[in-house]
Order: structure tokens, then sequence, then C-alpha cells
């Protein structure tokens, strides 16, 4: 048996600003859906939701600076991580039926892939963790906010911590560990919506717009009056210099991300001025990347949390795989609060 899928395919790197529809190609093409196409060691998978994270904006270009991340190979399917039901199998491991996470799905409706790239979850409606929070707080976002403030930050009670692009995937989760531990937390984002949003549904002990208080080094020295302990930064540039003239001694900063920078190459990037005060402030300033040698205690944490509803997600749901092009674009606008997540199917399980 075969059907028509859609996916969508790099056809030209962008080397400067955001993807568009002559980088990105929506393509049909035909694939077989029966137990006798699946090769060995695969599974053949309907896919129900996808993760858009800002780090495919790295993949989209040919260079490798920076994030260091493999560029997509030209004219073929884009990869992403997400939720999908095995329909057909070719290992021992995996039943037809079972929901598992995949490492490395293609933004599409159906796919065959390796049984290497797979992980089972478990969304049973009394588990307390849905397949969405695979994609935020049990995911890439949630582990990449736990390295940078439980590992890297190493927060005390009663110090302070900000947050850059606060709103985001990221962002959400980082800014409820850091007041799990008992600090108090200031994010800033890009509306006065995503302001409200913050301190009324996350916890946040204040926030502020950067697009209307544009003086970043006034508004820290409000926010901030006793300087910053602990800055997780995911946006770089005028930000992050405008941080280290606010650091208290033995500062630590986890560099998680530059989403201001992603959207030009590496000479007409933003030049921070003033490094040298990590030197009179003794601070440290890491970047990092995931350790998986620690994600098993990531999630046994993390679920914790989940279940005792100490850690909730929002979602910025896009609709359909034909959106991905949109939500991609999305990130860049400041025009999300949440995840960013592809429901590919009406009736995607959660």
């Amino acid at each position: 048996m075969e059907i028509e899928r859609k996916e969508w395919t790099l056809e030209e790197y962008v080397h400067g600003g955001v993807p568009t529809s002559r980088h990105l190609k929506l393509r049909t093409s035909s694939m077989g859906v029966s137990g006798g196409d699946v090769p060995d060691g695969h599974v053949l998978l309907r896919l129900h939701w996808l993760s858009v994270d800002p780090y495919l904006r790295a993949r989209l270009g040919s260079q490798r600076d920076g994030l260091y991340f493999p560029p997509f190979e030209l004219h073929k399917p884009v990869t992403t991580f997400g939720i999908g039901e095995v329909l057909a199998t070719k290992d021992s491991s995996f039943s037809v039926g079972e929901m598992v996470l995949n490492t490395i799905a293609p933004v599409s409706e159906y796919s065959t892939v390796p049984a290497h790239a797979l992980r089972k979850i478990e969304i049973a409606p009394d588990s307390g963790v849905s397949a969405l929070d695979y994609l935020s707080a049990l995911g890439i976002p949630g582990f990449a906010a736990w390295i940078g403030i439980t590992v890297i930050g190493d927060p005390k009670p009663g110090e302070n911590v900000f947050i850059s692009a606060a709103a985001g995937g990221v962002g959400l989760v980082a800014g409820q560990l850091a007041k799990l531990k008992g600090c108090r937390v200031v994010g800033s984002v890009g509306s006065d919506a995503k302001v409200k949003f913050l301190k009324e549904e996350i916890g946040y002990d204040e926030a502020f717009n950067y697009n209307a208080e544009t003086d970043y080094d006034a508004a820290l020295s409000k926010y901030f009056p006793d300087g910053i302990d602990i800055y997780l930064d995911n946006v770089g540039g005028r930000m992050l210099e405008a941080v280290l003239n606010h650091l208290n001694t033995h500062a630590r900063i986890p560099l998680c991300g530059m989403i201001s920078q992603y959207n030009q190459v590496w000479t007409e990037r933003f030049g921070v001025r003033n490094l040298l005060n990590l030197v009179g402030k003794e601070a440290r300033m890491e970047g990092f990347l995931l350790d998986w040698n620690r994600f098993g205690e990531f999630v046994e944490e993390m679920t914790g949390y989940i279940k005792q509803r100490k850690i909730v997600s929002k979602y910025e749901i896009y609709h359909g795989t034909e959106s991905f092009l949109e939500s991609i674009q999305s990130m860049f606008t400041s025009s999300n609060a949440g995840k960013v997540i592809i429901q590919v199917n009406e009736d995607a399980k959660a």
C-alpha cells in the first residue's frame, strides 16, 4: 500500500536573515506504509507532534560556526524531534501502537526510521505526563534549562537570576527551576503580554519588555539593584553586553543560545566589548551542549516536578506540516509565548 506524503526539504542554504520559501520547499512523494516496506531494524511511524526549536536555524545554513551542528543536506528532508505512533516494525524492541519519541523526525506525517533513533514514552491519562511534555519540559528545551540552571548555574537560595527569551521553551522551564531553588527570577521578553504572562502564570518575580525598555543597562539597574548572580543567556548581543555590567562577584553565565545573532554571518554579529568585567568579578561564562550522560537524572527530577505541577508548560501550536515554515519564522518575531509545536494531524494523541 502506498500513500502520498508531504515533507519539507532544504533546497538552498540560508546565509543571512530568516528562512523563506526560497530555502525550504514542501514536496510531495509516494511512500509504502505496509509491513513489507519496512527494512530490518527500522520502524514505520505516523507522526502526531513535531518540535520547532531555534537551533534548527543553525542547521539551515552551510556554516559550521557558533553551535557547530552539522548543516542539513541540500534537497534532503529537514528533521527535528517528534512524537509518533508505531504502525509497523522490523525491530523486536517496539510494538505496533506504541508511542515513541523520534529524534530524527522528518517534517512529515509518515516516516520510516532506524529503531535506535526512537525512545518509548508513556502517555497514559493517569500518568500526569502528556505527549507534549516530551517535546518541552521533558524534552530538549527542558533538558537545556536544567543543564543551564541546575548544573552550571548551581543556584543558591536568595540569588538573583536573569533569563533572556524568558517566554520561550527553554526560558519558561529555566525560570521555574530557579524559583524552585529559592531564587529571585527576572526575565526579558518581547511584549507586554508576555511580561504579564510570566508574572501571573509562570511565577517570575519580575519581567520587562526589551522592545519598550530599550536601554538595557538602565533596565538591569532597575530590576537588579543588588546585581546578577546567574544569567541564562538565550539571546547574546546587546543584552549579554549589558548583563556584564551588572554581575556580582562569582556570577555564572551559562550560554544556552544567541537567537539575536543566528540570522547574521559571524563577521556581522554584535561584538561584546566589556568581557574584562568577567575578570574583575571573578565570573564564569560557559557554553554548553546537552550532556546525555545526565539525561536519566534530569528525567527523574523533571518528571517529579511535572507530576506535582511544580513545572508547567505553555505551547504555541501550529497545525499541519504545511505550517512548518511559518512556525520557524515565528521564533524570530517575538510573536510566540511558549514552546512552538506542530500538531501534525487532527487526531493527534496528547
